[in-house]
Formats: C-alpha cells, sequence, structure tokens
C-alpha cells in the first residue's frame, strides 16, 4: 500500500472518531434547549405499524431559551409522541397541549452540571484512545511497507512523523471541543 494513501487512510478515521466523539457530546444536556437534545438521541415513535425516527413525525424546535416544542406533522401521531418522549433518556416529561408537545428544559443544579462534565470528559477521552488506536494502526501499516521494501527506513521516520502530528492535531481539536462543552455546561 502507497505510503500516502495510508496517511490519508489514519487521517480519515481520526476525523471520523472526532466527529464520533462531537455527535456523542451533542446528547449532553447543557440546561439550554436545542433541538439537537431530541434529535440526537434517536427517539424512536411507535406510529403507523412501525418504528419511525421522531424528526420523520415531527417539527421540532426552540421557541424559548429553556423550551423544546415539538410539532407533529400528523396530529393522530401526538399520543404517540408524547409516550416515545416520556419512555426516552431525556428525562424531561412532555406537556400536551393541543397538537404541540412542550418539553420544558429544568435548571440543572451544580452537582448534575458537574456529573455532566465528568460523562463529557470519559466521552473525549474514549475519542482519543479511538485516535491512538489509529495512529498505532498507521504506523504498523508503514512499517510493514518498509519491510516489503516500498519506502526507505529515512521515509519511515517521515511518515511516523507526520501519522504523530495528525494525532496531535485530532486530539487538540477534542480537547478545545471538551473545553467549550464544559464552559457551557458550567455556564448558569
Amino acid at each position: 500500500m502507497d505510503p500516502d494513501e495510508i496517511l490519508l487512510e489514519t487521517e480519515d478515521a481520526m476525523q471520523k472518531s472526532v466527529d464520533y466523539v462531537l455527535h456523542e457530546m451533542s446528547s449532553v444536556r447543557t440546561g439550554k434547549a436545542s433541538p439537537s437534545l431530541v434529535e440526537n438521541m434517536d427517539v424512536m415513535v411507535q406510529a403507523y405499524g412501525s418504528s419511525m425516527k421522531l424528526k420523520q413525525l415531527a417539527m421540532i424546535s426552540t421557541p424559548e431559551p429553556r423550551l423544546i416544542t415539538v410539532t407533529p406533522f400528523d396530529p393522530s401521531t401526538t399520543r404517540d409522541i408524547e409516550r416515545a418522549l416520556s419512555e426516552s433518556k431525556l428525562g424531561i416529561n412532555p406537556a400536551v397541549d393541543g397538537k404541540l408537545i412542550r418539553l420544558p428544559i429544568p435548571e440543572l443544579s451544580e452537582e448534575r452540571r458537574r456529573d455532566l462534565v465528568k460523562v463529557v470528559k470519559e466521552m473525549a477521552e474514549a475519542g482519543r484512545v479511538r485516535i491512538r488506536g489509529t495512529r498505532r494502526d498507521g504506523i504498523d501499516k508503514l512499517k510493514d511497507a518498509q519491510k516489503k521494501s516500498a519506502i526507505t527506513e529515512d521515509d519511515l521516520r517521515l511518515y511516523e512523523k507526520d501519522v504523530q502530528e495528525l494525532t496531535d492535531k485530532y486530539i487538540k481539536s477534542i480537547d478545545e471541543h471538551v473545553a467549550h462543552k464544559e464552559a457551557e455546561i458550567m455556564k448558569v
């Protein structure tokens, strides 16, 4: 395998690790209403005789900083959506108001905020571990290419340096996102 392809493959895998961590962190509640809070939970609704994602059945919006509203496209699915939201991991009790479902976001306690920061940091560490694993895989592939005489030993050192620079770049990216998310959670 071409060493440049190995670098591209490694970088792509590292970017996917960062994207995954960001997706996971977006589901962590910050005390502020956000449609992604409901959308990223992948709330499944039993409607029309099958299981469907909430965003396929309703419009999700945030008219106020501490309120998420869910407006079903078909009013007959309102009770099904309410049930799915009640049973989800959101921990928010939905209130039906005619054709509209309101999800009031409660204020987070200081202790709960600290717990959420710990969760975010655990997610970030899992992402860093994945990135370091990707680095190891990339370096192993480069060493294999060197053994097969596809690259020289000097080239191997240069490519290993490139892989380490990619690793540092993506770990720094995760760290920056964690700092931002932590500030967002702790903001009262």
